[in-house]
């Protein structure tokens, strides 16, 4: 597990353009976190880093943004409002990127053992500055351990104890 501390929307999306660089196709993120956290300004981030050319927004409505313009496609998805894993379930989120891209969920934490390996961000407000936000990073899985001290060279700068 790795303590990050951002200080604005553009470290958020540094630190995502860091993790988009050791994404690969069939790898799962999972982002959770209170409303506001900064979960889609982190995909925001993540899908500019694979360049995606298109605008990022949540899919809190139609549950599954794709988008295949970036280096790999990234396949965007909002559990916020789904109630029942069966909902999740019939999703099919795990055969989105069997072999054709990268799979970023938020609100994914309530799925997360139907997902497979994944590598976890979940998102805090920082309760003395408004605009700071604390990330904690935890990989679930071989795929993530493999790539697990790659992982923490890329979030270095805002790496804090604790």
């Amino acid at each position: 597990m790795i303590s990050l501390h951002v200080r604005s929307v553009a470290d958020t999306h540094a630190v995502a353009s860091a993790l988009a660089q050791l994404a690969r196709t069939g790898d799962v993120i999972i982002l959770a976190g209170e409303m506001g956290a900064g979960k889609t300004a982190f995909a925001q981030g993540f899908a500019d880093a694979l360049g995606v050319d298109e605008p990022v927004t949540s899919p809190t409505f139609t549950l599954v943004h794709t988008y295949d313009s970036g280096r790999v496609n990234l396949h965007h998805a909002d559990l916020y409002r789904l109630d029942r894993m069966s909902e999740v379930a019939d999703l099919a989120l795990a055969e989105l990127v069997e072999g054709d891209g990268i799979l970023l969920v938020e609100w994914g934490d309530v799925a997360a053992s139907m997902l497979g390996d994944h590598l976890e961000l979940r998102l805090q407000h920082d309760d003395d500055d408004e605009n700071s936000r604390r990330i904690v990073v935890r990989g679930v899985g071989r795929g993530w351990a493999a790539r697990w001290e790659r992982v923490e060279a890329a979030v270095a700068p805002w790496r804090v104890e604790g």
